[in-house]
């Protein structure tokens, strides 16, 4: 089975989550119980002018072979290919990893740009053969706008073995930022909907070192409140920006503490699960679907929660290290073996209908 599995924008996106989740798909078609090519590009020779000039002169396709195609992305390049699939009868999948929920509170007009985006996504999924996505209740929002296309949650995974090794970066990423004691922290791109009016409260409101590795933007696109914070931030807040190895923040922090808003799963705190920190999150859908309220997480549906949570767990170690070790537990259900699989089920039954 030869499979084209592609995100468009890679180069810029693969700090995401999108960019995460794609690179475990491929990983996990690796370790799958079947033969499976995977092909990144869709163009023959690699590239698209290369392509381009190969039909020109010699009047080959633009486009390799592949049985399915399986898109991450839902721009302009991808609405191409998809319309492409479909004139010649392949398989095509689209995996959701963005709607116009988790698109708000993200960037500068991003709100007002919303139910632009709802009406493209609706049409741009319905197309697909099979659309894929994360969990059940980003499956929910599609089917309410509605999407008519079949939708089957499928788990991003964790990619385990990417975090190994996260515990010897810690003397050393907390020396470089100065931190001290129970550390508080965050991972990923620093967005208002991610919980980071939340996160800065929270710092004010207790006594501990925070710190949200991750990048953030400074320029017009950023949002009034991702500027309001991270250029004046809390005493005890440190944003670190970018930084080259995530494995820097699992091993600096001891409680991770994401308040998310909206989310599609969390991949970020499957990873901190992976390395067995207590996680204190947000009480919403998608968290409720996956982990379980002090049993592997602290789920929180108001801020004073938010506050005897990071307090509980800093005064008390072993109940952070239960968490932790429950929450590893949760993580074996999201191994790339069982991604894998699965998509390989998926591929097959799109190729077979």
């Amino acid at each position: 089975m030869r499979v084209l599995n592609h995100l468009e924008l890679e180069s810029q996106l693969h700090r995401s989550g999108m960019g995460t989740a794609a690179a475990q798909q491929r990983k996990s078609l690796a370790r799958a119980d079947a033969d499976v090519d995977v092909i990144t590009s869709p163009w023959r020779d690699g590239n698209a002018l290369d392509a381009a000039f190969a039909n020109l002169a010699f009047e080959e396709s633009f486009f390799e072979d592949y049985d399915v195609a399986h898109l991450n992305m839902a721009g302009p390049v991808s609405l191409a290919l998809a319309r492409h699939a479909k004139a010649n009868d392949v398989p095509l999948v689209l995996h959701t990893h963005v709607t116009a929920e988790d698109f708000r509170d993200s960037f500068r007009f991003s709100n007002a740009v919303a139910p632009a985006l709802k009406a493209y996504l609706k049409r741009f999924y319905s197309q697909a053969d099979l659309v894929l996505c994360p969990s059940e209740y980003t499956k929910g929002i599609l089917e309410s706008y509605p999407v008519d296309a079949p939708i089957e949650p499928i788990t991003n995974g964790i990619d385990v073995d990417s975090l190994d090794g996260h515990e010897r970066f810690r003397d050393e990423t907390r020396d470089e930022y100065d931190l001290d004691g129970t550390v508080v922290f965050a991972v990923g791109n620093v967005f208002e909907r991610k919980g980071l009016t939340t996160f800065c409260e929270l710092a004010k409101a207790t006594d501990h070192d925070y710190a949200w590795f991750g990048h953030y933007d400074d320029g017009p696109q950023a949002s009034k409140t991702t500027r309001k914070w991270t250029q004046d931030p809390p005493e005890n807040v440190t944003f670190t920006g970018w930084v080259d190895d995530k494995r820097m923040a699992f091993g600096a922090g001891d409680i991770f503490c994401f308040p998310a808003k909206v989310e599609n799963q969390g991949l970020v705190v499957l990873e901190a699960m992976s390395c067995g920190k207590a996680c204190v999150l947000r009480d919403i859908p998608v968290f409720r679907e996956y982990f379980t309220d002090g049993e592997d997480a602290i789920l929180c549906s108001d801020f004073d929660e938010f506050v005897d949570a990071v307090d509980r767990l800093a005064d008390d170690p072993a109940l952070r290290e239960r968490l932790g070790e429950n929450a590893k537990e949760t993580v074996q259900e999201h191994s790339l073996d069982h991604v894998g699989n699965r998509l390989v089920d998926a591929y097959r039954r799109v190729i077979d209908d």
